[in-house]
């Protein structure tokens, strides 16, 4: 069946309304690296391009066969201190996660889809410091990939970039690198033999592709060379040539475990300074957490302030998400075209859903807390102080249960192989869909989950299934279907965040003290 364009939308940018009105204010069009909660357990993420021997890498960090650390094409690895070994699959459209073996032997078990993620739990003394996450070759990322791997170091805190003696930065590496350098992510750099050891690229130079950039040999025909130091500092400097920012990173060769040494002791001893300085950012107890809070003596319409807040904002997240879904479907259509073809659509659709998820959790998160400030601070006279904000984001959170009977919140949005959206409800479902799961969660709703069901995988993989014109349609239909049931989800939301909030600021002004 032939279809027609994507509905246009207005610019979110054109939302403003008139001044005396509440607005939304501005939210995150992108999702990026962002700064850890002060709970956030530690982590390191480990990236690089393909044949690196960045699993080798991780191995010799941990000690482990290599082998342990194989997963799907596709899927991030996320290594975890336990006492008994333990390793399962977490696959979008299931709530359990499938488990298998953690002997070098076990083979995986047989999924319609890849998995977002696979947790190995090991015995290790290593990652009592920090999680050990694994994140598929930079040149598989793309630009949706990219965005979860920033939103994911940024909570992690460290990043680990392996590449090899005989490889170069792409540009699409640097710009990674550009993103992470201002912010307060802890780059270190591993550099490991290429395939002929230490030796230097073939024509003497180590260059960054498509960065313009190269460094001369530092070292004359008759001096003794060490091959080795004059790698990391050729790759450093072609690195420093296009991203200045990291000239603070560090750099070690690793080939083997006694080099690995070195790599292992500077990570413990940032996971030391970043645990201690997370502690001591929120102090034991806020202010305005404990006792009874006065209520402004005219709290004028706050009502319908939050009435007009809530609807202001549901409208402007559901018009950037629309905007974003038709980027989507674009570059649906040059993978279609230009790149892999047929086969590699529902990989590209299920990492565009993925980035889109984070998109709509922060931006949600993000209105969320706008709300409950503005409307609180027309009913205390006052800005909320953070323990009395966090007060009230607790009590509407409790009263969610009472406006949401049969519409749990807690789903994911699955797009099936008849280019449909089914749902799944469940905590345990959207924890499935994440490629690295947050350990708690301080924000009053729920993330957002939307992925593609293992039918899709099937449907496109298919020998004979490579009509393009097909592959086009049902790309079209399933963007639409994500957008009109993101834009109900959405609409549901900040109805029973108006309902809740109401209420629990209600029942504040009927006794003229917060009791929150």
């Amino acid at each position: 069946m032939k279809q027609g364009p994507l509905p246009s939308v207005d610019s979110p940018d054109d939302m403003t309304g008139p001044a005396d009105l509440p607005t939304c204010g501005p939210l995150p069009t992108r999702v990026g690296v962002s700064g850890a909660a002060p709970d956030e357990p530690l982590g390191v993420v480990a990236v690089g391009p393909a044949g690196a021997e960045r699993r080798a890498v991780l191995a010799t960090l941990l000690g482990l066969d290599p082998v342990m650390l194989t997963v799907p094409a596709g899927s991030w690895l996320v290594v975890r201190d336990a006492k008994v070994p333990t390793r399962a699959a977490f696959v979008p459209g299931y709530r359990q996660p499938h488990s298998y073996g953690a002997d070098r032997d076990a083979a995986g078990p047989a999924l319609a889809r890849p998995p977002r993620r696979v947790e190995l739990s090991v015995p290790q003394p290593l990652l009592r410091h920090f999680t050990l996450v694994d994140v598929p070759d930079t040149a598989t990322l793309g630009v949706s990939g990219t965005r979860v791997l920033l939103e994911a170091a940024g909570r992690a805190g460290a990043l680990l970039f392996v590449i090899a003696a005989d490889q170069a930065f792409t540009a699409a590496e640097l710009n990674l690198l550009a993103e992470v350098a201002p912010t307060s992510v802890e780059v270190v750099f591993a550099v490991t033999p290429g395939a002929a050891g230490w030796a230097p690229l073939a024509d003497g130079m180590a260059t960054t592709e498509g960065a313009g950039a190269s460094v001369p040999p530092v070292v004359g025909a008759e001096t003794e060379v060490d091959a080795v130091a004059v790698t990391v500092e050729a790759h450093r400097a072609a690195l420093l040539a296009a991203v200045p920012a990291l000239a603070g990173a560090r750099w070690f060769p690793v080939d083997g475990a006694d080099t690995a040494a070195d790599l292992r002791r500077a990570l413990v001893s940032w996971a030391s300074r970043e645990g201690l300085q997370r502690a001591s950012v929120e102090p034991p107890v806020l202010p305005g957490q404990q006792g009874r809070v006065a209520v402004a003596a005219d709290p004028g319409d706050w009502s319908e302030r939050l009435d007009r807040h809530a609807r202001s904002c549901a409208q402007r997240i559901r018009q950037h998400l629309a905007l974003e879904l038709a980027n989507i479907h674009l570059r649906a259509v040059q993978e279609i075209v230009f790149g892999v073809g047929c086969a590699g659509l529902p990989d590209l659709l299920d990492r565009e859903l993925a980035a889109l998820s984070l998109l709509a959790s922060a931006q949600c998160d993000q209105a969320v807390r706008g709300i409950v400030t503005d409307v609180a601070s027309r009913v205390l006279g006052a800005p909320p102080s953070e323990g009395v904000r966090r007060r009230i984001a607790t009590a509407v959170q409790y009263g969610l249960a009472d406006h949401r009977p049969g519409h749990e919140l807690d789903k994911v949005l699955l797009v099936t192989s008849t280019a449909g959206v089914a749902e799944l409800t469940g905590l345990e479902a959207i924890d499935a869909a994440a490629s690295y799961p947050a350990a708690s969660r301080d924000e009053v709703l729920p993330p957002v989950a939307v992925a593609l069901s293992g039918g899709c995988w099937q449907q496109w993989r298919t020998p004979g299934k490579d009509d393009h014109s097909a592959a086009r349609a049902w790309s079209q239909r399933a963007v639409r279907e994500v957008e009109l049931g993101l834009s109900r989800e959405i609409s549901r939301r900040f109805e029973v965040i108006r309902l809740s909030l109401g209420v629990v600021l209600s029942d504040a002004v009927d006794h003229g003290i917060l009791l929150a």
